[in-house]
């Protein structure tokens, strides 16, 4: 059985990926807890991190999806980072295999995490080793030149939008990375901005031939989910926005799914309706990383309106919406996780807590 576990850190993501065969795959990492605030209740990440790994220090693929502070924050006080001496010892979690948007590279004028997870992915990114690129802009190929490395002997280390990701397959891991963007066009106009060129992925996982899907969606706003659709519906290649978990994007902010947030519902385009409505499957969970749905407008997400239609749409899917800092309760949040089996996706049961939801069973592997 696979794992697929959603951390409480309020605002920010983390998601860790556990295979049955052992491998791991982490989705950023924002240890978000005050220390020194004893009624926070996100929870400690690093602990909770350490817990799931037990003895071993390694995970196998860690992606920072983009470089905000609510996706990698205190990552360099917990990870082992090969460009610096200071980074090392100790009981530091290694990095086997470092994924990133060429963003992640190429950013200019970035500081604290940023700076340092941009040097670490800079420094293996020239080695030629540890670490995947995902998009090549020209700007890409021009760093490679600027120091003094032929691009194509880096081609190896970079995957388009479209095309699997090596580290894993369904033969040995019963998984499989399918990277719908970033796109080389969001860093070539010499503009980047971090949520629109950030890592938007579908996983599929395989347990005894039946297939359960999730997307993981970052922090990408509605224009660029909009292109991801148009492209993907274009080459014919709708199974791979297939859903049974969607971990939707940047914490339910309405941007996310239309340019007005609406009065009570926030309405999507027709493309990212498409996504939603009839891409997810009966049964489909959606996962808010965020913190608890507000009663009334707010300015940050998340916003009511955006989490108001991914209700409607886990009601008309027969699943359920679920939000980080709500699971199992307000009062008392924990990790949720999410197992995957020959059943389908089902939540693990919290102790203390609810009773496990189970989603509708996902279609065998190369069904509907």
């Amino acid at each position: 059985m696979h794992a697929v576990r959603f951390f409480n850190i309020g605002n920010a993501d983390s998601c860790l990926i556990t295979l049955e065969n052992g491998r791991r795959a982490l989705f950023d990492f924002a240890d978000m807890r005050s220390a020194n605030d004893t009624s926070d209740k996100r929870c400690d990440l690093e602990k909770e991190l350490r817990a799931c790994l037990g003895e071993d220090e390694e995970i196998d693929v860690v992606a920072f999806t983009h470089l905000d502070t609510d996706h990698c924050h205190r990552a360099k006080e917990v990870f082992h980072l090969e460009h610096a001496a200071k980074y090392q010892g100790g009981n530091r979690i290694r990095i086997k295999t470092m994924w990133v948007p060429a963003t992640a590279i190429l950013e200019t004028g970035v500081t604290g995490q940023a700076r340092t997870l941009r040097t670490e992915a800079r420094h293996r990114f020239i080695e030629g080793k540890g670490i995947r690129v995902f998009s090549r802009p020209d700007a890409l190929d021009q760093f490679l030149k600027d120091n003094n490395i032929d691009p194509a002997k880096r081609r190896n280390l970079i995957t388009d939008a479209g095309t699997l990701c090596p580290e894993f397959n369904l033969a040995a891991d019963g998984v499989e990375f399918f990277p719908h963007s970033p796109f080389a066009e969001h860093t070539d106009n010499g503009v980047i901005v971090r949520n629109a060129s950030a890592l938007f992925m579908q996983a599929t996982f395989q347990v005894q031939g039946r297939a359960t899907k999730l997307i993981l969606s970052a922090d990408v706003d509605y224009q660029t989910i909009d292109d991801i659709v148009r492209v993907t519906r274009y080459y014919k290649n709708d199974y791979r926005l297939e859903w049974d978990i969607n971990n939707v994007p940047h914490h339910s902010s309405y941007t996310s799914l239309a340019a007005e947030k609406g009065a009570e519902e926030t309405v999507p385009s027709k493309r990212l309706q498409w996504l939603y409505e009839t891409a997810g499957r009966r049964g489909g969970l959606l996962v808010s990383t965020s913190d608890p749905i507000p009663s009334e407008d707010t300015t940050q997400p998340p916003h009511r309106q955006a989490a108001n239609y991914y209700k409607r749409v886990a009601r008309d899917l027969g699943g359920q919406f679920l939000v980080t800092m709500e699971h199992p309760s307000k009062a008392a949040p924990k990790p949720l996780v999410i197992e995957i089996g020959s059943a389908g996706a089902k939540v693990r049961k919290t102790a203390g807590g609810t009773a496990a939801v189970i989603g509708a069973a996902a279609p065998r592997a190369g069904s509907r």
